[in-house]
């Protein structure tokens, strides 16, 4: 129930704003000086404050400018009589909702009250959800003890509150964005948007679009101005993921913004400055693509200045203890689950496995047993199957070697036969039998049409 304070040193419109007020389920507290205001307002928990604009001793501008100066996000509407709607447009900007004039319509107020609260309910939701972020991104949130980790969470220190731009690498599934949300959540632009977009999920022409936005009839179906990532995260962050996926011809785009600071809007021929942090993030050897000419030698020491490198979690295994104790509550808790627990056999698995996929695959296998298992212990069955198989081939790894064949035959058959049963185990989907080989993508295709395997 929202609590609504109505200030007036007329007794009449305090008793009808009142129950008014009080029939549309308000809890109403009524005041009719600015220092009885001012207590009922340090004393209680307000939604929303409607008051006279003109009163003996103290006004309502008075009372505006006390609350505003303590309470930023706290709507306060004006009352006033015809004669002074100048002095509630000068109240709106000092930060006043809104203001009606006596004598209201009934209607009018309640609308008007109604579109207050909703603001205000809205600020508070994005000030929690702020809050949230922000404590979710500290530092000792991410979950990794290993040297390996100690390491990386050191450079995201040093370089969080600078300028810098970061280029932070590792495999899929490693964690780059929670790393770069925490350098964002962890600088002087926390409070300013972290936007990111994801450069090998979109065509060549889409994210041109995506990134500077585009101007209205442009190319078909631009049906009005749209601004672009670069722009919606001016004066915040930026974060560029796969950038190694990029074109040559958006590579010479960015590398412009990361110069100039500045761009125009596809079909646009207007100049707009942004101060915009990036991030960038790659699963390839950046320099490697240089070297072979995928990607401009300029662009990758723009972006490096400063390299993070997330290690994949088969180099990390301190940390998979950690990480199983982690998702185990926090799945429990989101699905509403009493605390479970690994037996011995399910825990022998999940340390020995090599994780291809790394810390989201981890994270994927434990929440699957929480939903799936029966009682408070997750056993061997609860587990994804592919796991299982990869761990009875590791166990059964001699009898799985082909006898009396040369060198060359023998892994050619092991290879076949590994390819089919990761496309069996994921459906044909080509990305994810990639991941459980710990292979690119290009890689499995290129395996697949030298063993004739058609899906």
């Amino acid at each position: 129930m929202e609590t609504i304070l109505i200030v007036d040193d007329e007794k009449n419109y305090l008793v009808v704003l009142e129950t008014l007020l009080s029939e549309e389920g308000y809890e109403v507290l009524t005041a009719e000086s600015v220092a009885d205001a001012i207590k009922k307002w340090r004393n209680n928990d307000l939604d929303l404050i409607v008051t006279d604009m003109k009163m003996p001793k103290a006004s309502g501008i008075e009372l505006l400018e006390m609350v505003k100066k303590q309470d930023t996000d706290l709507p306060v509407i004006m009352m006033t009589a015809y004669g002074t709607v100048e002095k509630a447009v000068e109240a709106m900007k000092k930060g006043a909702f809104d203001y009606v004039t006596k004598p209201f319509q009934n209607q009018e107020l309640k609308l008007t009250i109604r579109k207050a609260l909703e603001m205000y309910r809205l600020v508070k939701q994005n000030r929690l959800l702020y809050k949230e972020l922000s404590e979710r991104y500290q530092f000792d949130n991410i979950v990794g003890k290993s040297k390996a980790m100690l390491r990386v969470y050191e450079l995201v220190k040093k370089v969080a509150n600078t300028k810098a731009t970061v280029l932070i690498s590792g495999e899929s599934g490693t964690g780059k964005e929670l790393i770069a949300r925490s350098i964002h959540f962890n600088s002087e632009r926390k409070g300013m948007p972290f936007i990111s977009v994801n450069c090998s999920a979109l065509t060549d022409t889409l994210l041109e679009s995506e990134l500077f936005g585009h101007e209205k009839g442009s190319f078909t179906g631009a049906v009005s101005m749209r601004k672009g990532r670069f722009e919606l995260a001016d004066t915040g962050t930026l974060f560029l993921d796969e950038v190694g996926d990029m074109s040559s011809n958006l590579q010479v785009k960015v590398l412009r913004v990361l110069q100039e600071r500045e761009f125009e809007r596809v079909g646009g021929n207007r100049t707009i400055s942004v101060d915009t942090r990036i991030i960038a993030a790659t699963n390839k050897d950046l320099w490697t693509e240089v070297q072979e000419g995928n990607f401009r030698e300029d662009l990758y020491f723009r972006l490096n200045v400063v390299q993070i490198n997330v290690p994949p979690l088969r180099e990390r295994a301190d940390d998979i203890s950690l990480l199983v104790s982690y998702f185990l509550k926090k799945y429990a808790e989101e699905n509403r689950r009493e605390p479970v627990e690994l037996s011995p056999e399910a825990w022998r698995i999940l340390l020995s496995h090599k994780w291809p996929g790394n810390v989201r695959e981890l994270e994927n296998a434990i929440e699957r047993a929480v939903i799936l298992c029966n009682g408070k212990q997750i056993t061997k069955d609860d587990l994804p199957k592919e796991i299982l198989v990869l761990e009875q081939l590791e166990f059964d790894i001699d009898r799985c070697i082909p006898t009396g064949k040369k060198l060359p035959d023998a892994l050619a058959e092991i290879e076949e036969k590994m390819l089919r049963r990761a496309l069996s185990q994921s459906e044909n989907v080509q990305t994810r039998a990639a991941e459980l080989l710990g292979i690119e993508k290009n890689l499995l295709r290129y395996k697949m049409k030298k063993y004739n395997i058609v899906l």
